[in-house]
């Protein structure tokens, strides 16, 4: 099994299958929603921070809730043992193609939360529910649509155990071990109790906790990261140079065997970039889609802000943390230990692993609360509404699981499944791309400020005639 699953990641994630699917798919957005990420970061992120709420609008959950319900999904220990091991892997290159896959990943970030928001439905019990596994078959005729949409379903609600559950329960318990001389099974029980908790109030309760703690973790961590970079300024411009040269080179990971070298660094960080911001991979549009908004572009402009702070604000500080310390060059043999490493090297005392190790629990606790719902909604669509509370149950016991067995099998299988699940929805992303950019285009010339009110929204879109859009009709006279 482990040998398949090593085979399965390596064949998924190889440069002739998911890597150009996911780099062409996040390119072509970009230009076909001319370079939105860019142009309206800034809007995306009033509404999502300091606005926080689109009053009017209907759903479950506030913006924030919905932006913080998918950073505590990719706020994880991705951004931790992720980061050490691309670069460990791929070198501080691997660095550079985090943050370009962060930065088209925007555009396919928005672009699913978009969809999402678009095309959900109510389920029996009154909520929200959206995701690929509704707009790919909504949106796309021909039962083409309905096959990507299952696939998705399928490979979502099987990979939330690997991703969302096991490798960071995992995670936690052996930092928790090795930092504080925590037992694995009582780390897995109190995790267990925590987890199940919170999931017995479905969408509104994991919306309150994260976005309560979500903020906090992100803010301890960055700032003790901020701290080492500032006790190691003077290493940052190399540092830096460093990762821009060995982007092209890939000489750091692999001895100067340049055609090898960056080929690896470009798999390692775009793999791992992925494994972390989970842009394109379909997931946050189920967040997205439980969001009280007024219109979908709006809540696809928050959604993106979701990828720039976990890839340029978090990541960034775990690898500039990696590098400017020089721990990278401890290799791939020790990765597990390498972020701890680096903090230790540029905090005084003992501080710097007990950070990590407190961010580790934190990330990955929010993370399981996160992939939960994923993984929920995802098996609520095959099966219907009755197999959601089976799901939680399951969910929360495989937590204690992951708790205490190694997990270095695991760790090949989530990233296989993570990939399997991005196929059929970046597919999709392609296709739907003309009336993602059709819509986005028109909602920005009505409200290009982004202030509009919901009684404003909804008149304007009374009046508005979309060709083939099955949701916007000409008003009857």
């Amino acid at each position: 099994m482990a040998e398949f699953f090593n085979w399965l990641d390596g064949f998924v994630w190889s440069p002739f299958l998911l890597i150009p699917v996911l780099l062409g798919t996040g390119l072509w957005l970009t230009f076909r929603l001319g370079f939105l990420q860019f142009r309206k970061l800034g809007a995306g992120l009033r509404l999502g921070l300091v606005q926080r709420n689109d009053d009017g609008g209907e759903g479950d959950i506030s913006q924030y809730q919905a932006l913080s319900t998918a950073l505590a999904a990719t706020v994880g220990v991705g951004n931790i043992v992720g980061v050490a091991t691309a670069i460990g892997i791929g070198g501080p290159g691997a660095l550079f193609w985090m943050w370009i896959t962060g930065l088209v990943g925007m555009a396919s970030k928005y672009a699913e939360a978009f969809l999402g928001v678009k095309y959900r439905t109510k389920d029996d019990a009154g909520e929200q529910s959206g995701g690929p596994q509704y707009y790919l078959k909504k949106a796309i005729p021909n039962g083409f649509g309905k096959a990507l949409a299952l696939i998705f379903a399928i490979f979502a609600a099987i990979a939330a155990f690997g991703i969302g559950n096991m490798t960071q329960a995992n995670a936690v318990a052996t930092n928790l071990e090795s930092s504080f001389g925590v037992d694995p099974v009582v780390s897995g029980i109190i995790m267990f109790v925590g987890v199940g908790a919170v999931l017995l109030g479905g969408i509104k309760s994991i919306g309150r906790v994260t976005a309560a703690f979500v903020p906090m973790m992100i803010v301890l961590y960055v700032g003790a990261a901020v701290w080492v970079l500032i006790a190691n300024v003077d290493a940052l411009p190399a540092a830096l140079a460093l990762i821009f040269t060995d982007a092209f080179t890939g000489s750091a990971a692999t001895g100067g065997f340049l055609g090898a070298g960056i080929i690896l660094a470009i798999q390692m960080g775009v793999a791992r970039g992925l494994f972390s911001n989970e842009s394109g991979m379909g997931s946050a549009a189920i967040a997205a889609a439980a969001a009280k908004t007024t219109h979908p572009v709006r809540q696809g402009l928050v959604s993106m802000t979701q990828t720039f702070i976990d890839t340029i604000i978090v990541v960034s500080m775990t690898g500039l943390v990696i590098i400017t310390t020089g721990a990278w060059r401890e290799g791939a043999e020790d990765v597990g230990s390498m972020t701890s490493n680096a903090f230790s090297n540029g905090l005084p005392g003992h501080w710097g692993g007990s950070i990590v190790a407190l961010s580790i629990v934190f990330f990955a606790f929010s993370t399981m609360l996160g992939w939960s719902y994923y993984g929920e909604r995802s098996f609520e669509s095959l099966v219907g509404r009755r197999g959601t509370i089976p799901y939680r149950l399951v969910f929360t016991f495989v937590v204690l699981i992951g708790a205490t067995l190694e997990l270095e099998t695991v760790w090949a299988f989530a990233s296989a499944l993570n990939g399997l699940m991005a196929l059929p929805n970046l597919i999709g992303l392609v296709i739907l791309s003309g009336l993602i950019a059709r819509e986005t285009k028109a909602y920005l010339s009505f409200d290009p400020q982004l202030r509009a009110t919901a009684a404003q929204v909804e008149e304007w879109q009374r009046t508005q005639i979309l060709v083939g859009d099955d949701m916007s009709k000409a008003p009857k006279k």
